[in-house]
């Protein structure tokens, strides 16, 4: 249980996280995990965004048709060769290429959970090779996760890395920030795309995105992108299509109301 003085200051992060507007979804993500670094001594974070497919062919996949969407890094890192360690990681659980520490996220999936590396994994895992080649190199000597499911396709993944053992307090921390923001979690996988498009958005797209939920006209989205007004509502209309709306009207009321 957490005392009274660190939930307290959990409340204080999530009044803060209201105060950035809903087209400054990376600033708002950013600052909860350099917070949340701080208070564990974590010294890098991830977000997963993750949805599922082919939920009818679930009991031939040990991963139940769930894939990683989206990834993004806090602080980024030197490259493994390649396309570097969270991309190829992301890569090899989309094709299968499987790992223990890969199902540590399907135990009680479709419920809010915790996973931990040294609390869930066999003290060999960390002899292997997979985390000689992915967490070793950098530093890491566990890392924490905290899965939020937004709907039964689609849940919001935050993973936190330390040079030392996560304690249970740590973990607790982590689980009661990230608890009680739904909206949050909801907010950063509509932002991102998995929630509502089944493909996620490139760069350009999120950009366009973070302008079309301020009151900048395309001309001035435009000017801000360096681009030409007729590219800029190319990209509008491709944003459109894979939130499956029809007006600037209808995509932002994905972010007014409150469905789960």
């Amino acid at each position: 249980m957490l005392d009274l003085e660190t939930q307290e200051d959990i409340h204080r992060l999530w009044d803060e996280l209201t105060d950035f507007n809903v087209g400054q979804s990376d600033a708002a993500t950013r600052h909860l995990q350099e917070r949340l670094c701080r208070r564990v001594g974590a010294w890098n974070a991830t977000w997963g965004g993750a949805f599922r497919l082919n939920a009818g062919n679930a009991d031939q996949d040990p991963l139940q048709g769930w894939r990683v969407a989206v990834t993004r890094l806090l602080h980024p890192i030197d490259p493994h060769p390649g396309e570097g360690p969270f991309k190829e990681l992301q890569a090899r659980w989309n094709g299968r290429d499987l790992d223990p520490s890969f199902l540590l996220p399907m135990r009680d999936v479709g419920s809010f959970r915790t996973y931990v590396l040294r609390r869930d994994l066999p003290a060999d895992w960390f002899g292997s090779v997979f985390y000689d080649t992915y967490y070793k190199p950098f530093g890491t000597v566990d890392a924490a996760f905290v899965g939020f499911p937004i709907n039964s396709d689609a849940e919001s993944h935050f993973g936190f890395y330390a040079r030392s053992e996560f304690t249970e307090r740590d973990v607790a921390l982590l689980a009661y920030a990230l608890r009680g923001i739904k909206w949050f979690h909801r907010q950063v996988m509509l932002t991102s795309g998995p929630l509502i498009a089944k493909s996620p958005l490139t760069p350009t797209e999120r950009k366009v995105l973070g302008l079309l939920l301020t009151k900048a006209s395309e001309k001035v989205m435009a000017e801000q992108l360096g681009q030409a007004a007729s590219t800029t509502h190319q990209y509008v209309a491709s944003v459109f299509r894979k939130f499956a709306v029809r007006s600037r009207a209808e995509l932002m009321s994905l972010w007014l109301r409150r469905p789960y």
